[in-house]
């Protein structure tokens, strides 16, 4: 039985991390330790249910078993058996090891997964008095991390990537993530009575995003997990933490969401996919080019994620779009403006300095955030 207080571990991208933290304090997990693409965090049993419905920015939720320093292939061996793996997984679960390390003397990651898969056989050999595990049951994805020898071991709680909400479509080639859409949202401290414009939206990603934080929706209400099938959490506590989603839903507040973009075929999916995550009556889509864009609201947020022009064809057409952009800011100069791009010369087509930047990944690219502030919105 896993212990009344455990040890989890919320992943996410590079410059996330203190979006996670606040969003882990929010569901009163205050016992947190920031690190570089984690947030470690010690909670109840009940947290694998509610951190993985709720969290936005975090990549996934990982179970910590143990953490350890390991600078041989005998110690990591009798480390890793000397964890209460009988304690954790049932004698029947699928246990396979993925592994990474970094700057570690125990570099080879085939031959440290091979040890440590070993050292858990051997491990629950003893427990279950048997020789051989068929493997058949529910899945515990284990992970050995290495990282300046320090060997943590893990177990995966949420299955696929939290950033796969269900409502977009395998395989749909949209570049970028609902978590990083999200936080996009999040960091530009956008708040329900404010209207929001998407000029770019392709697939919806951001206004989606902004509708499910707008009304409360929890990002993992439509999907399952990994330690859903764990006899080691009650199936109640599972349904208790999915009513919460329910309870907390906040189904009448009114949100001001555009999505616009020049390609028909991407507004057209963008519709689809809003359905997809019952948000498509909370945002107007629009086929629209970037010379249209206006609005009769006096104060709002452009969010968007233009082209980046990765191409070496595309950086005239990419530049000129830039400073395209940077003259409707001139009509648009009470609103505030938010863009994320790999692009490194923007602010010199967008024609002003960022107030604020921000480094972040969109996969594996290294991408800046420009925050341009308009000014506050009188009181109301």
């Amino acid at each position: 039985m896993i212990a009344t207080e455990i040890e989890l571990i919320a992943t996410c991208s590079f410059g996330l991390e203190a979006l996670v933290s606040r969003e882990l304090k929010d569901l009163s997990y205050q016992h947190q330790v920031v690190e570089n693409g984690k947030v470690t965090f010690t909670a109840d049993l009940n947290a694998i249910c509610r951190s993985n419905l709720w969290l936005r920015t975090a990549d996934r939720v990982r179970l910590k078993v143990g953490e350890f320093k390991a600078t041989t292939f005998d110690q990591l061996f009798e480390q890793t058996m000397a964890l209460p793996w009988s304690e954790l997984i049932p004698e029947n679960a699928a246990f396979p090891v993925d592994g990474k390390s970094v700057q570690s003397t125990l570099f080879s990651i085939s031959d440290c997964q091979a040890i440590v898969k070993k050292a858990i056989v051997e491990s629950m050999k003893k427990h279950y008095k048997t020789s051989w595990f068929k493997e058949d049951g529910p899945l515990y994805r284990i992970e050995i991390s290495m990282l300046r020898d320090i060997a943590t071991l893990t177990i995966d709680t949420s299955g696929a990537g939290l950033h796969k909400r269900g409502y977009r479509e395998a395989g749909s080639g949209a570049p970028l993530r609902e978590t990083l859409a999200a936080a996009l949202v999040l960091i530009a401290r956008w708040q329900p009575g404010i209207s929001l414009i998407d000029p770019f939206c392709g697939s919806g990603t951001i206004p989606i995003e902004a509708a499910l934080i707008g009304r409360h929706i929890a990002p993992g209400m439509n999907r399952n997990f990994a330690a859903e099938q764990w006899p080691t959490i009650p199936k109640e506590m599972w349904h208790e933490a999915r009513r919460e989603t329910h309870d907390l839903l906040d189904s009448k507040q009114k949100l001001d969401l555009s999505g616009t973009d020049i390609n028909p075929a991407a507004i057209k999916k963008a519709r689809l996919t809003a359905a997809e995550a019952g948000v498509e009556d909370l945002i107007h889509f629009q086929v629209r080019p970037l010379a249209e864009l206006s609005s009769k609201k006096k104060y709002g947020k452009v969010i968007c994620n233009p082209p980046y022009g990765e191409r070496l064809g595309d950086q005239n057409e990419v530049e000129h779009l830039y400073q395209q952009m940077g003259k409707i800011y001139k009509t648009l100069d009470t609103w505030s403006w938010y863009t994320l791009t790999a692009y490194e010369n923007f602010e010199r087509f967008f024609g002003r300095k960022a107030s604020k930047r921000r480094k972040l990944y969109n996969g594996n690219i290294k991408v800046q955030y420009y925050q341009y502030f308009g000014p506050l919105p009188p009181e109301k």
